[in-house]
């Protein structure tokens, strides 16, 4: 919360509410109802100082702000944009009355959180902007925006299979450009996965499953391509079966794709713990 005084008047007034919405809550000390109504707006609005900021403005010290806002009781508050009042409320207000005020004015949950993990997907933080897009998507997955993101995530961490099925579901009215890209990436990712080496390897490796090296060189394919799940089955089988000769490099190519994992990723946690329980 911000208190409004007359020497940041103009700052919060006006200019702050060109940015972004601006809720000025009016309270006095004599009156408890305007302490609980200022309180209970700075729980609602906690963590979401990007879409809206919380001012307060004491009627007891700043009489001269009450009147140039005409307040006429307590407790009021009033929601300004561009430096003009848009909404408001007064009276006792109940925890209901409050969300549903609120609610006109603020975004929605998902919209939060698809912002998150757009915020996050472009800072290269994928495992932020999964957990985001994924609560989003739980909120409401019929909406194409949390739809293209949850694609966008879902290649990047080699999911091409969860990718293609999502992209399915797209309505042709929200088939624009973005999903044009999209699509694109899904082919080449699907290209990618079923290469000509890989299918080589794979029919090499079914005929000589015993073969150390051809399996060695099927997880780097399946590393490379994002199959990651894929490689670490393969390397870790390789590090519990093989002998101390071969054992090393598997074990090297089996930490190497760890590492390339982003941290918090739990399919690296997995297979961490896999890792520990057969050296320990």
């Amino acid at each position: 919360m911000i208190a409004i005084t007359l020497d940041n008047f103009q700052q919060m007034v006006v200019e702050e509410s060109k940015r972004k919405l601006v809720l000025v809550t009016f309270w006095a000390q004599q009156v408890p109802e305007s302490i609980e109504l200022r309180d209970k707006l700075a729980a609602k609005l906690s963590g979401l100082t990007d879409h809206i900021t919380l001012a307060t403005v004491d009627c007891q010290s700043q009489e001269q702000i009450a009147q140039q806002f005409g307040i006429q009781g307590l407790p009021t508050a009033i929601l300004l944009k561009d430096g003009q009042p848009l909404d408001g409320i007064s009276g006792p207000q109940d925890d209901v009355s409050i969300a549903t005020f609120l609610e006109k004015h603020l975004p929605k949950p998902e919209d939060v959180l698809l912002g998150q993990a757009k915020i996050a997907l472009a800072n290269g933080q994928l495992v932020e902007a999964k957990t985001a897009i994924d609560q989003a998507y739980q909120i409401d997955n019929s909406r194409a925006d949390i739809k293209l993101v949850l694609i966008e995530v879902y290649l990047q961490t080699g999911k091409t299979a969860e990718a293609k099925a999502l992209i399915g579901t797209i309505m042709m009215v929200d088939q624009g450009s973005e999903y044009q890209v999209l699509l694109a990436k899904v082919e080449l990712a699907e290209q990618a996965e079923n290469s000509p080496e890989i299918q080589a390897l794979e029919t090499q490796l079914k005929a000589t499953p015993d073969d150390i090296n051809l399996s060695q060189q099927l997880a780097t394919q399946y590393s490379q391509v994002n199959r990651h799940e894929d490689a670490l089955t393969i390397l870790f089988r390789l590090v519990q079966a093989g002998d101390e000769s071969t054992k090393d490099k598997s074990k090297e190519l089996f930490l190497g794709v760890l590492k390339s994992l982003p941290d918090g990723e739990p399919l690296a946690a997995k297979f961490r713990r896999k890792l520990y329980t057969l050296m320990y």
